[in-house]
């Protein structure tokens, strides 16, 4: 049984995770800002009212956690707004840079003595960080900060391998969830994470750094 970290856990992709998770018989702790009642079903450890972009909540749930080990870290929490090039809103984009890029960089720097060789640390990203994928343009914002978090990540797996931590930048793929307005075209949550969680088990120190899609194949930068 390993000890499994996941923020923005209340609903979708991270909910899902501490679904499967919980089935797996691993333990859960489950960050959010505010719980739901499907969360609160799954009887994890529910840790509320954290919000990733303060401070002062993640030093609280640090200090919460002093004396426990996390196996694997899996930063979830993200926002997605429209930025379109005609209607660029500069507190949209700096709310997104803050919630996608900043947060996860500053929280593992928080979190950092919760870790130990061996550990994982999971970034949830997306491929419309890619810049070489880029096809369709729009939504300044989100891409921004996700290639943003996609370079912390990179340069993470550098610094915290001489530590014996392995780092993960994953896509989900499209999925059914609030984020995406439960797109048509999407996959269930479930077989999502089902893929993420096979990347998860294969990951270690020769492939850290690497940039997933849930469906296994490499993405490119």
């Amino acid at each position: 049984m390993a000890n499994y970290l996941v923020t923005g856990s209340n609903r979708g992709i991270g909910l899902e995770y501490c679904r499967q998770l919980k089935a797996k018989g691993h333990n859960v702790i489950a960050t959010c800002r505010t719980t739901s009642a499907e969360l609160e079903r799954l009887d994890v450890s529910v840790y509320k009212n954290i919000d990733v972009t303060d401070h002062c909540s993640i030093k609280g749930l640090r200090d919460s956690l002093a004396r426990i080990k996390v196996d694997v870290l899996i930063l979830n929490a993200g926002v997605l707004e429209k930025n379109s090039f005609l209607d660029l809103d500069v507190n949209s984009i700096r709310k997104q840079f803050e919630v996608n890029a900043l947060a996860p960089l500053f929280l593992i720097r928080t979190m950092i003595d919760n870790l130990e060789s061996g550990s994982k640390i999971i970034i949830m990203t997306s491929r419309m960080g890619s810049i070489s994928d880029n096809r369709s343009g729009g939504s300044y914002g989100y891409r921004m900060s996700k290639a943003a978090l996609c370079m912390s990540g990179k340069s993470l797996a550098i610094d915290l391998e001489p530590l014996g931590i392995s780092v993960a930048l994953l896509h989900p793929g499209l999925v059914k969830t609030d984020m995406t307005n439960f797109t048509q075209d999407g996959i269930e949550p479930s077989k999502s994470v089902e893929g993420l969680l096979k990347l998860i088990d294969s990951l270690d120190i020769k492939n850290s750094g690497s940039f997933w899609h849930s469906n296994g194949e490499i993405l490119p930068w």
